[in-house]
């Protein structure tokens, strides 16, 4: 440890009288250290951020999808939406399952101050929204209260309410849907528009979306359908069960069970992290060359120090860590400067403008690219300070003191 430490302090006091030509390779090493944390820290978050909108679009992992489409053979028709509720509930109990959602599509003719319009209304559950990461602007979700209400609550996107003259969802607005038997709705919760120009679409819980759909609109929008949340673990058990469950309960249906979410994702992710990786080592050694050259020239004007200090006694391996040590001990400084200038300009990235979605889970600073960072700089040190340190071992004691 005392050579150890008396090489590391030699290192330190050589680059202070080297400071001058040293700091313009250290510039370009923190610049490069900088990169690399830089680029591992934002990989590690933008993937967060990639997975939150995942969950958005699939669901979260896993997310099964169960759906029983009537066959036509032997003049099965589709089964009553009450014998699908059924069969979902007992499956959802049956298999302990934590979040679960039915989905159901269905036209509503949607009575605005202009005049009557079809809008596209999804029916879902509570759980629907915690299974894919769904947020309202303004308002609340459903909860499971809203099931014993007289008045449908509904949760709109901003075009309905403008269709309704740019109420807000403060006011408490209410809308008319149905058409023999119509039926008042209140809007409890908005969510922005998904693209400029978007029509009028809204959520409703599935019980309460039996008050205007009809045998036609099922047939024209299918049956409806069932999310379950699982574990991944467990997902290709569960989707052999599910399916074989469905079938013998709903006669004359086919029944398919798939994961809905994105399990193929971490195939993505891995190709992104051999960018990021490539990216990184590339910027890396572009900065140690420039520490490359300073250390050679440094060395080629010690060989007079060097040759002394091997006619004193100094042995070949002491001579080479000391050397090699002065790049190592530089490059560890400018790798601090390079993690503290990318955790500091990291922690202000504003991902919710850059990716355009909200974040829920906004991620931290992860700790494995400060720790790349570091691992780098002392590396690309190590490997800057080889080959000056194989140059001053190389040189013979009666040549040095001659020069």
């Amino acid at each position: 440890m005392t050579g150890i430490v008396g090489s590391v302090l030699e290192a330190w006091d050589e680059l202070r009288v080297h400071k001058v030509r040293v700091l313009l390779a250290l510039v370009g090493v923190a610049v490069a250290v900088c990169a690399i944390t830089a680029i591992s820290a934002a990989g590690e978050m933008l993937r967060q951020v990639s997975a939150e909108q995942n969950d958005r679009w699939n669901g979260r992992a896993a997310t099964l999808q169960v759906s029983a489409w009537p066959t036509g053979e032997g003049g099965s028709v589709m089964p009553a939406p009450e014998e699908y509720e059924q069969v979902f509930d007992e499956i959802v109990e049956r298999y302990s399952v934590g979040y679960s959602s039915m989905l159901r599509n269905a036209p509503a003719p949607v009575r605005f101050p202009e005049g009557t319009r079809e809008v596209y209304t999804t029916g879902v559950e509570p759980d629907w929204a915690t299974m894919h990461r769904f947020e309202v602007t303004s308002g609340r979700w459903f909860t499971d209260a809203d099931a014993d209400r007289l008045s449908p609550a509904l949760v709109v996107n901003q075009a309905f309410l403008d269709a309704l003259g740019g109420v807000t969802v403060a006011e408490h607005p209410t809308v008319t849907i149905g058409g023999d038997n119509p039926v008042v709705a209140t809007v409890v919760g908005a969510y922005p528009d998904a693209w400029p120009q978007a029509e009028p679409e809204a959520y409703v819980l599935v019980g309460s979306q039996a008050a205007w759909v009809t045998p036609e609109s099922l047939e024209m929008t299918g049956p409806p359908s069932l999310e379950l949340w699982v574990p991944e673990e467990l997902a290709d058990d569960l989707v052999e069960l599910v399916q074989r469950d469905v079938a013998g309960a709903l006669s004359g249906v086919q029944a398919d069970v798939f994961r809905f979410d994105s399990p193929d994702y971490a195939s993505v992710d891995g190709a992104i992290r051999l960018v990021v990786l490539g990216v990184s080592v590339i910027a890396l050694l572009l900065g140690g060359l420039g520490l490359v050259n300073i250390a050679l020239v440094t060395v080629r004007y010690r060989i007079r120090e060097i040759g002394i200090r091997r006619s004193f006694g100094a042995s070949s391996g002491r001579v080479f860590f000391s050397v090699m040590m002065e790049s190592v001990v530089a490059t560890t400084v400018a790798g601090v400067l390079g993690v503290t200038v990318a955790v500091v300009a990291l922690h202000n990235l504003p991902l919710d403008a850059l990716m355009g979605y909200p974040v829920q889970d906004r991620p931290g600073f992860p700790l494995s690219a400060a720790v790349t960072g570091m691992v780098a700089a002392v590396g690309i040190g190590a490997l800057a300070g080889l080959l000056p340190a194989l140059v001053a071992v190389r040189v013979k004691v009666i040549d040095a003191i001659r020069y």
